[in-house]
């Protein structure tokens, strides 16, 4: 493994030796990934706010937008200083979530019309004002720019299919929280269970089980659908501008 480069001080303090950064710092990467911090921050705080789904923070797509608000938010950083990527393990996590998040809404509860406990409120009766503007953060804005980021910003054949398990464990602890809050709750208690498919109350916890273990190997073949596409895609990282080193370029020779 090659030693970091580093860096002399001139004066007295020569004998100090300073490491190099791990890379080119990105300040356009960081700017990118600094406005979807916002963006995917923007639908659960809003949502919080102005109360119009409540209790919102028990949704799938609201945890997970806070997920990859915290992702964002890392990676923006570490652009910005010039450090490596988020590990793959973690942001093929993140990648996944946010496919989940917009496929199943765009896909399945905005054709099947959804319900009070299944989704944020998004039918006809409340599709103005801020419901408008959190649905879209959440279900569209959020996972495009997932998906921008990983395709534009992110050198590819990273992600591997040892990593789905790890992927997994989110929706899975999620499962766990859904369940056991659930129980706590007594019947009729509002949004008890968030979604039809883990009502307990209607299907019994086999059949709610039974449904999540479906949804499972869904989220287990998206996870697969991505690493393939993640090793055919072209690498075009290299498009976009970078920063140079803020202690001394990369061909900075010896102190003279």
């Amino acid at each position: 493994m090659t030693a970091p480069r580093t860096t002399l001080l001139p004066g007295p303090r020569a004998a100090e030796v300073l490491p190099d950064p791990a890379g080119p710092r990105r300040p356009w990467a960081a700017t990118v990934r600094t406005t979807a911090c916002g963006a995917a921050a923007a639908g659960p705080v809003i949502a919080l706010t102005t109360g119009y789904a409540p209790p919102t923070l028990i949704h799938f797509t609201v945890l997970a937008n806070v997920l990859v608000a915290g992702a964002f938010a890392w990676s923006a950083v570490r652009s910005w200083r010039g450090g490596p990527p988020l590990s793959p393990r973690l942001w093929g996590g993140v990648l996944l979530l946010a496919a989940v998040t917009g496929l199943m809404y765009h896909l399945v509860l905005v054709n099947f019309g959804g319900s009070p406990g299944s989704t944020l409120r998004t039918g006809p009766d409340t599709a103005t004002g801020w419901s408008t503007t959190v649905s879209l953060l959440l279900h569209t804005v959020t996972p495009l720019a997932v998906a921008a980021d990983w395709l534009l910003l992110t050198a590819p054949r990273r992600l591997r299919l040892a990593h789905i398990p790890l992927w997994l464990s989110a929706p899975a602890a999620y499962l766990g929280i859904v369940l056991v809050r659930g129980a706590l709750l007594s019947p009729g208690a509002p949004a008890r269970y968030p979604y039809p498919f883990l009502d307990v109350d209607a299907y019994g916890y086999a059949g709610a089980l039974t449904q999540a273990l479906a949804l499972g190997l869904l989220f287990a073949a998206l996870g697969a659908l991505i690493t393939a596409v993640d090793h055919l895609r072209p690498n075009v990282t290299g498009w976009f501008p970078h920063g140079r080193n803020r202690i001394s370029p990369p061909a900075a020779g010896g102190l003279k």
